[in-house]
């Protein structure tokens, strides 16, 4: 079998790669978390916020399919298993049971604020490294940025 190769090696590759990893995880646990809220929400405000949840997790796969594919594109063997998500993850998980609307809004804002502060530390991580991958973490920064203010408007 024939190996996929990129154009970076050494340091630079690794310093993406890790890059690239994060972001991962970060979006493939984004799309579980607020899919099991959104499945669990209660409250006054249950149809816009499940709403909302929908399009933050439509958001997140999308994202963590451009990351996937040029962590392949440079070599590197993205890796979105269940068990490394659930080793690697940095996000807070949600309770069991029922989630009040109001509760899920602060913990999908904290979330969202959380992914933002790593997606930028990415962002500076890969800028004299690799601008494409940059670019692509800018990408997923703004529309994390985006939904971190959706929601924050609602607490």
């Amino acid at each position: 079998m024939a190996a996929i190769t990129g154009p970076l090696s050494g340091d630079a590759k690794n310093t993406v790669a890790n890059a690239l990893q994060g972001a991962l995880v970060d979006l493939v646990d984004l799309s579980l978390v607020a899919k099991q809220a959104h499945w669990n929400l209660v409250g006054a405000h249950f149809r816009p916020i499940h709403l909302q949840l929908d399009e933050l997790t439509d958001l997140a796969r999308s994202h963590m399919d451009t990351i996937a594919e040029r962590s392949v594109a440079l070599g590197v063997n993205p890796d979105g298993r269940a068990a490394t998500i659930a080793k690697a993850t940095k996000l807070p998980q949600p309770e069991g049971g029922w989630l009040e609307d109001g509760k899920v809004i602060a913990t999908i804002t904290d979330t969202l604020d959380g992914i933002s502060k790593r997606m930028y530390e990415r962002i500076r991580a890969t800028g004299d490294v690799d601008p494409a991958s940059q670019d692509l973490l800018i990408s997923v920064a703004q529309d994390i940025d985006k939904q971190h203010w959706m929601f924050q408007a609602q607490r």
